[in-house]
């Protein structure tokens, strides 16, 4: 029973971590760049990028700060764009 109560204590101290706030507006215009969703990453390449860009792979470390001006390029395992949002 002791060891049930201090394992319910412990619980209760582990760090969380604030949720992101949650994204209602374009902030960042990702949405002009839809169409190389699906597309190879090397698209990317082939693509006038203007302000701050984060392109992040599978197994990435990557800072915890939000920016809404920020446009991640989220890619896949198979190099392939899967999500584009901002943050």
């Amino acid at each position: 029973m002791k060891r049930l109560i201090a394992l319910i204590l412990l619980a209760g101290c582990a760090a969380t971590q604030a949720p992101l706030p949650p994204q209602v507006e374009d902030t960042c215009a990702a949405s002009q760049f839809a169409g190389l969703i699906g597309q190879n990453v090397t698209a990317l390449e082939r693509t006038l990028l203007l302000g701050p860009v984060r392109v992040i792979r599978p197994r990435d470390a990557v800072t915890m700060d939000f920016r809404t001006d920020r446009v991640n390029f989220r890619i896949g395992d198979d190099e392939t764009i899967q999500r584009i949002d901002c943050g």
